[in-house]
């Protein structure tokens, strides 16, 4: 999967990964894809909301070492 941009939100307690990873995306044009970084174990269940409320499409997540992947496809 291509990535056109990453954001390192690691160690930002919530909202703040919600908060970059919005202003982030709103750089990028429709139908690119973002990876957001987090350790903020809520992350989890606030991006799922978060592309619901949006439109946008979570396309995957993961958990590697303690850190949540979220990629992310804007509408």
């Amino acid at each position: 999967m291509e990535k056109h941009l990453v954001v390192d939100t690691k160690g930002l307690a919530c909202p703040m990964p919600i908060v970059k990873a919005k202003k982030a995306l709103d750089g990028l044009q429709s139908g690119q894809v973002m990876e957001v970084l987090s350790t903020d174990k809520g992350s989890v269940n606030d991006f799922q909301a978060w592309v619901k409320q949006t439109n946008h499409e979570l396309v995957k997540h993961e958990e590697e070492q303690g850190v949540y992947k979220f990629y992310v496809r804007k509408s």
